[in-house]
């Protein structure tokens, strides 16, 4: 039987980030160091193949700090980052931690510190719950840090000063959302201090771009990554913003029913921050046992970031 033809429009870039990239090398080069197990507190990255494989490798996931024993063995702090209050209780009790915050991330915790130092109360463009946010609104006391997901939220929130406000964003949001929220701050408080740089970081922003250049030109898009990640989430809102309503979030091959592919001749394939390119290999072959298949490397612009790992493993690893 005669299979029919799929183009993949395959975006680039995509995939790894270089703080993802800097926090799985952080778990891997502390078991080369210290051994198994090495203690993660929470998911390093969303993505379950990446856990699973870590956990392979001897590390150990854990949600708060009170599941690990006091052995002595290092424990990582993931990429999200975290509220001060965790590095506190570990040097409380003093364990050996190393923090895998993404330098991106840092950034947007000191440049809320500094507004803080300043007199000014924060407001936090973000996904309430999620992870990074968490982290960002623990790096100031209670009632410092406001936190708005949408225009709407623009118009309810209540400051203690409308005269002494900045504003800052999770790194991983939608750049046009991000953009409209950013406007109704603006038109609201027009005293409102934004950040010195921009908080959505450039990976973001860049598989967002990439999406959007072919979005227009699929029938359908498949974005690899995991439920809980934010910024694969917002890629599949970008393509169906930008031209491709059908336009699905997966985890790997084994989650797709190839008959939603039905009457699709282009699709369009990337993956989020934390998915590792084997992920989009697999589909790739998968999708060969169904259709004569031909892939067309999209690339909007090249990716040569780089961030170094901390100083404690840096030297083990030269």
């Amino acid at each position: 039987m005669t299979k029919r033809s799929l183009t993949i429009l395959l975006a680039a870039p995509r995939g790894f980030c270089a703080g993802v990239d800097r926090a799985i090398q952080i778990v891997e080069k502390a078991l080369e160091k210290y051994g198994a197990p090495v203690y993660v507190r929470h998911e390093i990255v969303h993505n379950k193949y990446v856990v699973e494989s870590l956990k392979a490798k001897g590390a150990v996931f854990v949600e708060e700090l009170d599941e690990i024993p006091s052995d002595g063995q290092p424990v990582i702090f993931s990429a999200h980052g975290v509220p001060k209050s965790v590095p506190a209780e570990a040097a409380s009790r003093e364990m050996f931690y190393i923090d895998a915050t993404c330098p991106l991330v840092s950034k947007v915790h000191k440049e809320a510190e500094k507004r803080h130092e300043q007199g000014m109360q924060i407001i936090l463009i973000g996904h309430a719950g999620h992870p990074e946010v968490i982290g960002t609104m623990g790096q100031l006391p209670p009632g410092a840090v406001l936190l708005v997901e949408t225009v709407e939220d623009v118009a309810k929130v209540t400051p203690d000063d409308e005269t002494k406000l900045a504003y800052c964003s999770q790194t991983t949001l939608s750049v046009d959302d991000t953009a409209d929220v950013v406007a109704a701050l603006q038109a609201r408080f027009p005293d409102i201090a934004g950040p010195m740089k921009e908080d959505i970081c450039y990976a973001t922003t860049n598989r967002q771009d990439a999406v959007k250049g072919i979005a227009g030109r699929c029938d359908a898009m498949m974005v690899v990554g995991a439920p809980n990640s934010s910024n694969s989430n917002r890629l599949v809102e970008v393509a169906a913003g930008y031209g491709c309503d059908k336009a699905m979030l997966i985890q790997n091959v084994g989650e797709i029913d190839w008959a939603w592919l039905e009457g699709v001749n282009t699709l369009g394939l990337t993956a989020g921050a934390s998915a590792p390119d084997i992920l989009i290999e697999e589909i790739i072959d998968g999708a060969r046992a169904h259709f004569e298949v031909s892939v067309k490397e999209v690339t909007l612009r090249e990716e040569n970031v780089i961030f170094n790992i901390p100083r404690i493993l840096r030297d083990e690893a030269a």
